[in-house]
């Protein structure tokens, strides 16, 4: 998408040692209308693009300079040190303080409108609590910071898009944390931003249940009469286009996700499975509900091919076009 002033994205590799650091060099060997700024220590990425055997240029970036796009072989990076050197495919809890400052970074530019997005490279959840540091994922450390607000987490690929009640929480949990009121809240963000970020003017929503079934009318479960069948006729009052829950099995086949814009799942796996069976490689992690634009990498840190050249950066790619159709949109918004 070309703009004549370019936007400027955000970027934030992850992990060190993971294979985020690679992909952010492999995204440099191509040229961008917008301007990518990565938020990582400038000698691990010049190092890794040797490692890779890639040519890297590395451009330093200021914020107070106009925004101008990426050529390729170059990089422009906002230069955050690493707190110890990082040994490829070697996690080291002593760089988890690094991986949140880059993070921290970014959603001060963000809030200062120095970027008009952030796109996120996978972290290493475990490395990051080792370092004794509380921390379930972007999603929820980001609304944190974003000041405790709610957020939903949809992920999307060209055919499909995803998005959860719940997020990362053990199953045990998962029905005493969907209410009508988190429910309700999930769904308006969900509606809004499908409204305003994909510019979507009616909606169309599928709400799973959360019971094989949908609960068999409650043999098999009461939530769904309880709680979120309720909820979905309260958004049908609003005039939205929302059914009433679906069985899980049921839902994801072609004849209702033809009649679709998206699916509220009740869970993590319930709806990440079949999203990331359709479109793994070539599907974006977003973030709704934030004051700013937020997508990701549908993958982790796979440590193992860090520094081998072997990682698909395709994932990135897509979170990155994704971020600049979103930042577009709201653009032509305000204008």
């Amino acid at each position: 998408m070309t703009n004549k002033t370019p936007l400027r994205i955000a970027i934030t590799p992850g992990e060190p040692a993971g294979i985020g650091v690679d992909l952010a060099v492999a995204l440099a060997q191509q040229g961008w209308d917008q301007q990518l700024v990565m938020l990582v220590d400038p000698t691990l990425l010049k190092t890794r693009a040797d490692q890779l055997g890639m040519p890297l240029v590395i451009r330093i970036f200021e914020a107070h300079t106009p925004p101008s796009a990426s050529k390729a072989g170059e990089a422009w990076v906002y230069p955050i040190p690493l707190t110890v050197p990082c040994v490829t495919g070697q996690l080291n809890s002593q760089n988890a303080s690094y991986v949140l400052k880059t993070l921290q970074i970014a959603v001060d530019g963000l809030t200062e409108h120095n970027f008009d997005a952030l796109v996120t490279g996978p972290v290493h959840k475990g490395v990051i609590n080792d370092a004794g540091i509380p921390f379930t994922g972007h999603t929820e450390w980001l609304a944190e910071k974003a000041g405790d607000i709610p957020v939903v987490m949809m992920l999307a690929c060209p055919s499909l898009r995803v998005a959860l009640a719940t997020t990362h929480l053990p199953l045990k949990q998962v029905s005493d944390a969907i209410t009508q009121t988190t429910l309700k809240a999930t769904l308006s963000i969900l509606h809004h931003s499908l409204q305003t970020d994909f510019g979507i003017r009616q909606p169309r929503i599928l709400v799973s249940g959360l019971n094989p079934h949908a609960g068999e009318g409650g043999h098999l479960g009461t939530e769904e009469i309880e709680t979120i069948a309720p909820v979905c006729v309260w958004a049908q009052q609003q005039g939205w286009q929302v059914s009433l829950p679906l069985p899980a099995d049921t839902l994801f086949t072609p004849p209702y996700l033809a009649k679709a814009d998206a699916v509220l799942s009740m869970y993590h796996d319930q709806g990440l499975t079949v999203l990331k069976h359709v479109g793994f490689g070539h599907a974006v992690n977003i973030t709704l509900g934030l004051p700013f634009i937020r997508t990701s990498v549908d993958h982790g840190t796979a440590l193992d091919l860090a520094g081998t050249g072997k990682a698909e950066v395709g994932s990135f790619i897509y979170a990155i076009e994704t971020a600049i159709t979103m930042a577009a949109q709201r653009k032509k918004q305000r204008q």
